[in-house]
């Protein structure tokens, strides 16, 4: 509640520009379990979309990166639950075993969710459905990650209350993802003003 200002000021960002890319029907409700695997062949079911929303809304023509950021939060579900069974057993052990089980976790979403994207942008550029230009892609990207890491907050609170830490820790993390990202920006510009003035 505290962070509510910086999300809105997300948000905002989105709407006082022009995207330069295409929307699409989107599947709307994209992730690990709507997808069924057999040997080497992937089948996506259920295109209803999210259920919970209106079917208005399931209509719209989405980026889609909409989709995108819903599969990068379900590979961040799969190593958060994964780390949460794997940890209950006794309070000393999990306060023992935490940090390396989380390095873990982190490396192995860190690293999933970079190949999807990888091989998704790349195929995504060349038919124009992606900004090509990096400083839109990331902050429309994390607009999308921030949407549906709110709308988890809410089934959570909802449906799971136990399971609320996840959504929760993906906002603070989102969030202060990009506050570092925009102080390393300032940085290397104040670095680049510093070394024209200095050729000047």
């Amino acid at each position: 509640l505290g962070r509510e200002e910086h999300i809105l000021a997300r948000f905002r960002w989105l709407l006082d520009r022009t995207i330069p890319a295409c929307r699409i029907r989107c599947h709307g409700n994209y992730h690990l379990q709507q997808i069924l695997c057999r040997e080497k062949e992937f089948t996506v079911i259920d295109f209803e979309g999210e259920p919970r929303r209106s079917l208005g809304e399931r209509r719209l023509k989405r980026s889609p990166l909409h989709d995108v950021a819903s599969m990068l939060r379900s590979f961040d579900y799969a190593a958060r639950r994964t780390l949460t069974d794997r940890l209950g057993g006794g309070a000393a052990a999990r306060t023992r075993d935490r940090s390396a089980v989380l390095s873990w976790a982190r490396f192995w979403r860190g690293w999933v969710c970079a190949s999807f994207l990888r091989e998704y942008v790349d195929v995504a550029r060349r038919e124009q459905l992606v900004p090509p230009d990096p400083d839109v892609f990331i902050p429309l990207l994390d607009v999308y990650l921030l949407e549906r890491a709110i709308y988890e907050l809410g089934y959570e609170l909802e449906e799971r209350p136990e399971w609320t830490e996840i959504p929760l820790l993906a906002i603070m993390e989102l969030l202060n993802a990009r506050s570092d990202r925009d102080h390393s920006r300032g940085r290397s510009s104040r670095r680049a003003d510093r070394a024209h003035e200095r050729k000047r």
